[in-house]
């Protein structure tokens, strides 16, 4: 039986993909107490990545959506440490990573992207505190990574 988060996603027509493994040396959540500290997502979807440098290559809308493939890889995250998406109590914080060309300081409506996903599917529960980060190059040349704390019961 699905959770109402899972029916929330499915009204939205998103399928959560299976997390993804680390690239590297490193685990992809660590859970401590009640939290949940997941490591940085990546804006990849169906294993090939959403590249760009926002204001050179992509467009605001452009890493939008890349940013909201990231809240999906992180629920994808947050399904992989709790099981039931029902469990999570409060999204606490995110912090975006934006792929900026020097010029561009529209990082906030980028990660967007994110926050948006995230209130839309958890709700009030989904509100969060968040950094929005420019930054000259992403591995891969992704447009956008985020990380997450997750606060669950």
């Amino acid at each position: 039986m699905t959770g109402t988060v899972e029916a929330k996603l499915a009204a939205l027509g998103i399928t959560i993909p299976a997390a993804s493994a680390p690239a590297a040396n490193y685990v992809p959540f660590v859970i401590s107490g009640n939290l949940l500290w997941i490591s940085g997502q990546i804006s990849m979807a169906n294993g090939s990545f959403i590249t760009g440098k926002l204001s050179g290559e992509a467009d605001i809308e452009a890493g939008r959506a890349a940013a909201r493939q990231c809240a999906i890889n992180l629920i994808a995250q947050i399904k992989a440490a709790l099981s039931d998406l029902d469990r999570v109590k409060r999204v606490v914080k995110l912090v975006g990573f934006v792929n900026s060309a020097p010029d561009f300081t529209d990082q906030p409506k980028v990660v967007n992207g994110c926050s948006d996903l995230f209130v839309e599917v958890f709700g009030d529960a989904g509100r969060h505190a968040r950094s929005a980060v420019g930054v000259a190059q992403l591995p891969f040349n992704v447009s956008v990574e985020v990380e997450a704390v997750i606060e669950f019961v």
